[in-house]
């Protein structure tokens, strides 16, 4: 058959196929339309007005939000905890995460256990495992205090002191994540190939530490760039734990962003306000995955 036939009957083709891609795309296009993008842009308009629940028609504002939130010290603490979370949760939950997916790797006895054990955040409702850390966390009846007075231990407050209660967050946010990271690192280290181990071992890197400094860690480049770009996205989401454990106190000592949004919008039904800080809080989340991206990426190896 000739080139001249073929091509036409491409040609003829073309069309049909063109249709049928935009109809197979158009369930999905439109859900991320509805459900993502209005939603979105809804939210940076509302962002510029004074619109309240029950308050009447909204008014353009401009940036007064914006101002408002610059001198409000409540929004100033939400950051600053929200910060602090993250510094501790997603270094901690990386380098958690890492160890596990290792030693499992390695042929430890129990594998299987600590898979199930570690992985099961990540299959439970937050709400739920949120409920099971107040319990064990319970300043009188809580199995963690009766463990340290059996020791002679202090016990403190864990969730009703302000000393303690970001850390503790903290702790349960890297229990949490370590889970998942450990999933993603143990699928980035069955991709590395077996020969590159034996190869390096011909080198003369012989300990284990050598064939991780080597082979491993920089053949994980980037399993750990998404690792970490994910762990602090889910970190800077904190609001479940916070909402059912300790409900932004005491004082305001572990009070998040999202919390404060929340409440602003779904207690003071300051919904124009809220949405200030819901932009705020997408900017800094992308500031922080371009940094991320771009300080990161130039030293993944993609081999």
């Amino acid at each position: 058959m000739s080139e001249a036939v073929l091509s036409g009957r491409r040609a003829v083709r073309a069309p049909g196929e063109w249709t049928a891609g935009w109809l197979l795309t158009l369930p999905a296009a439109l859900a991320y339309v509805i459900m993502l993008l209005l939603p979105t842009l809804a939210a940076v308009l509302l962002a510029f007005t004074d619109f309240e629940l029950g308050a009447g028609a909204p008014a353009w504002i401009g940036l007064e939000n914006f101002r408002e939130m610059a001198e409000d010290r409540g929004f100033r603490t939400s950051l600053h905890n929200t910060v602090i979370y993250v510094g501790i949760t997603a270094p901690a939950s990386v380098a958690l995460g890492l160890l596990l997916a290792l030693l499992i790797e390695a042929g430890t006895r129990g594998r299987a256990l600590f898979r199930a054990v570690f992985f099961l955040p990540v299959v439970s409702l937050t709400v739920a495992m949120a409920s099971a850390w107040q319990y064990l966390l319970h300043p009188t009846i809580g199995p963690l205090n009766a463990a340290l007075r059996a020791l002679g231990l202090p016990t403190p407050f864990w969730l009703s002191s302000s000393d303690t209660v970001l850390a503790t967050l903290a702790a349960i946010g890297v229990w949490e994540n370590a889970g998942f990271n450990m999933v993603l690192f143990l699928a980035g280290l069955t991709a590395i190939p077996r020969e590159t181990y034996a190869a390096a071992e011909l080198d003369g890197a012989c300990s284990a530490l050598d064939r991780f400094r080597l082979v491993t860690w920089p053949l994980l480049g980037p399993t750990t760039l998404f690792v970490v770009t994910i762990t602090v996205i889910r970190s800077f989401r904190v609001f479940d734990t916070v909402a059912v454990l300790t409900q932004g106190g005491p004082n305001k000592a572990s009070e998040v962003l999202l919390y404060t949004m929340y409440t602003e919008g779904f207690t003071f039904l300051r919904l124009g306000y809220s949405a200030a800080i819901t932009l705020v809080f997408l900017l800094v989340v992308l500031a922080l995955m371009w940094v991320q991206t771009r300080v990161l990426d130039r030293r993944v190896h993609y081999g």
